[in-house]
């Protein structure tokens, strides 16, 4: 899917995906799957031998996986697998003790709990169902249009020139069904009527249909999800061609898929369970980061920028150093420039001594005019091309200098690569900026074998879990900040949106793409606050501060500097009110970043998550909530008018404290100063007098707020432990909650809101 403005000149991307090829007019090569016979059954699988309307034999295999979640593959071998798994393995199916596998006349039934699936064997059907037997979804026979031609290709596979290309699934699509997931994804939420292409792109901004992350992984609103495991460029058509059907194209030796029923939480829990849990950030990291921008910097500048930090009271836990940490023609060779970083190892330890943690950009391409360049290319360590030499590629789209991608499919390159990175991080660097990797063209060819297209989608996986691997290694976390991602990338702890442009429009695909990639698996996400190409006006850099704040990570960076004192001095103040705001709301975060790496749910969290069957959830795409009870609608226009849709229940504006009825929109104008913020009725929020640092200790000095009547307790997490806040006594004049835990709780704060209680106790067990 290259990028094609019309009127203008082509600009292709070195990696743009291949295209599949057309049979051509009246020429045969549907295989789809007409009938089919038991060859095998096991205790929670079956093995089917099909036949095809082209006379082929195909196998289909389905099995209760975990509970909730029954696999499905169809291939032309039983052992045939995706070729993603010549390198690594995207999907970790188990087995399910409490599956039930019947056969019985001419049906198959795959119990797996919360999900089953019914196959007919005689006339070919399959249909997934809950546990009471309602029908999630079923498989389409392939939608036909009044000429008689084909708009959905049902589950087989096709052949050109009578080889194979692709496999197919089609699934029939409600009415009004919606769709979300899919990655990182900036185009609106529900993916009804989009054609998502999981290959992932430099996509120089949020504003377009491409990716830095796509995860072929989509939810549904009526109770079900659905995985596909494949590394290719799947194809999904949610009914664009036609508004009956879904469509998966898969260009893999296998099709293999998951169907995983319950609401978005359960979803995204069974999803992790399946792929990977996430990783939870070492606890500075949900403090404030701010780059040296993409500009020449020197330790001198770097000192100073320390210094104003502290000397201004910006709250700031991370420093990070861009690309020119790096001598610039040599990026990314992970040498200092010692001309402008003299002595790396006392700079890195005066800033550990002011509480900052230290961030270094990189990527995993070499410039070919690095003498780094030229020891990997005489020892094979970079991908190659047809001829079998090292494939000197233009990733930066003619900005910089041709490089070497390295191969990591070669364990020797991984370990000299991994030595690279080693000295750094020995020298005080807390961790790296996981650049690029969207970049392996589809005709290179790696040291396993695969080809480029195999190799694309999940070389940003191998990247990232090397730089993984050495930063715990050296640093005891597994914290990289990275930019592109695939399937189970939640085990790389942070992720950031890319390269966003400094503009309004540029803001609200940022949103889309939190919101999108929080339903696909990923809670730790970030972007860059200001923007990233231009610069932003004050207005905009505010309400970007405003957003980044509660944000569930939170970066200044960008191509000019977004340091607070070098916009207005109102924009500095307004921005350093947002900080503070963020690091006294530190133990709420953390608390919520504890909960998502134990079950995926997201911290930024769609309204979906809480209120699925709300249809309005499903489309929300401009607002969120941080946590479950918070929730956040940035300023999206310079107006600071903002339409704002409040879920079911009570919320009270976090300014006002005026309490709304939810379940219906209502209008916002807000100056400079605030931002729309809501508190669900009835939350109890752990906040803390905000410091410079939000460090590495446990909370001290917890204030429990109380908002309206509480109904139920909470839970706090801290490196030292979860605490139990329960409601023990509640009435029109007072609460009592019960601390059970480590926390450091100091006051009980009744907050003024109509109806609640007009004083608290804290007890202590």
């Amino acid at each position: 899917m290259p990028y094609r403005p019309p009127l203008v000149a082509r600009e292709f991307f070195v990696a743009d995906p291949p295209e599949l090829p057309q049979r051509a007019n009246g020429e045969q090569g549907l295989s789809s799957v007409t009938s089919a016979e038991v060859v095998e059954t096991g205790a929670d699988s079956v093995l089917l031998k099909a036949a095809t309307s082209a006379g082929e034999e195909l196998y289909v295999s389905v099995a209760a996986v975990a509970e909730g979640v029954v696999r499905t593959r169809l291939a032309a071998d039983p052992a045939a697998r995706p070729a993603a798994e010549k390198i690594i393995e995207l999907v970790h199916a188990g087995s399910y003790d409490g599956a039930k596998v019947t056969v019985e006349d001419g049906t198959v039934v795959v119990d797996a709990g919360p999900v089953r699936a019914v196959a007919t064997l005689g006339a070919w059907s399959l249909r997934y169902t809950d546990a009471a037997g309602k029908t999630l979804v079923a498989q389409n026979p392939g939608e036909e249009d009044i000429s008689g031609r084909l708009r959905t290709l049902p589950f087989g596979r096709s052949l050109v020139d009578g080889k194979p290309v692709a496999f197919h699934e089609s699934f029939t699509a409600a009415p009004d069904e919606a769709y979300a997931g899919f990655g990182e994804r900036f185009a609106p939420l529900n993916a009804r009527g989009q054609r998502p292409l999981m290959w992932n792109f430099d996509a120089f901004g949020s504003e377009s249909i491409r990716a830095y992350k796509n995860v072929p992984f989509y939810m549904s609103d009526r109770g079900y999800g659905v995985l596909v495991n494949s590394g290719a460029p799947v194809e999904f058509d949610m009914a664009q061609q036609t508004h009956a059907a879904v469509e998966l194209i898969v260009p893999d030796d296998a099709l293999e898929y998951f169907v995983i029923g319950g609401a978005p939480a359960e979803v995204l829990d069974r999803f992790d369970g399946l792929t990977s849990r996430p990783s939870l950030p070492p606890k500075w990291a949900l403090g404030t980061w701010i780059s040296s921008g993409f500009f020449v910097d020197n330790e001198e500048r770097v000192m100073e920028r320390a210094k104003k930090i502290r000397e201004r009271g910006i709250p700031c836990d991370v420093l990070h150093l861009d690309t020119f940490w790096q001598h610039e023609p040599h990026w990314s060779d992970m040498r200092w420039d010692r001309d402008n970083f003299p002595d790396p190892e006392r700079m890195l330890a005066d800033l550990a001594e002011q509480g900052f943690k230290v961030c270094l950009w990189m990527n995993s391409y070499i410039s070919h005019k690095s003498p780094v360049f030229a020891e990997g290319d005489e020892h094979g360590y970079f991908l190659k091309n047809a001829k079998g030499e090292t494939y000197v590629a233009d990733v930066w789209h003619g900005s910089h200098q041709a490089s070497g991608i390295v191969d990591f499919t070669n364990p020797d390159a991984v370990e000299w690569w991994k030595g690279l990175l080693r000295g750094p991080l020995q020298a005080g660097a807390a961790l790296y900026k996981t650049d690029f990797a969207e970049g392996v063209p589809a005709d290179a060819v790696a040291h396993n074998g695969m080809t480029g297209t195999e190799l694309h989608n999940v070389y940003t996986l191998l990247y990232n879990d090397a730089v993984v691997d050495v930063t715990r290694e050296v640093n005891g976390h597994e914290l990289v900040w990275a930019r592109s991602s695939f399937l189970g990338g939640q085990r790389h702890s942070a992720q950031w949106s890319g390269d966003v442009q400094t503009t309004w429009a540029g803001l609200g695909g940022t949103i889309r793409g939190g919101l999108s990639h929080g339903l696909s698996g990923v809670p730790f996400w970030s972007h860059d606050t200001g923007g990233f190409n231009g610069t932003p006006t004050d207005d905009l850099y505010i309400r970007w501060a405003q957003f980044g704040a509660l944000s569930p990570l939170l970066r200044y960076h960008g191509t000019t500097t977004r340091e607070l004192w070098e916009f207005s001095k109102e924009a500095e103040r307004l921005a350093i009110e947002s900080l503070k705001l963020r690091y006294s709301l530190a133990p709420y975060l953390y608390t919520a970043a504890v909960k998502a790496s134990r079950t995926g749910e997201p911290v930024l969290r769609a309204l979906n998550v809480d209120d699925p069957s709300d249809p309005i959830s499903w489309t929300a795409d401009q607002e969120f909530r941080l946590g479950t009870d918070l929730l956040v609608a940035p300023v999206n226009d310079p107006s600071g008018e903002r339409k704002v849709y409040l879920p079911k229940g009570r919320w009270i504006d976090f300014w006002t404290k005026e309490v709304h009825e939810g379940g219906r929109f209502i209008d916002t104008k807000h100056d400079l100063e605030t931002f729309p913020v809501f508190v669900r009725y009835g939350a109890v929020i752990p906040r803390v007098e905000p410091g410079p640092t939000i460090g590495e200790e446990p909370f001290a000095g917890i204030t429990l707020e109380v908002w309206g009547a509480p109904a139920e307790g909470i839970t706090i997490s801290d490196v030292d432990g979860d605490t139990t806040i329960v409601i023990e006594k509640v009435s029109e004049t007072s609460v009592t909650l019960v601390s059970t835990g480590p926390a450091d709780i100091a006051n009980v704060s009744v907050i003024d809101v109509a109806g609640a209680p007009a004083k608290a106790e804290l007890e202590r067990k």
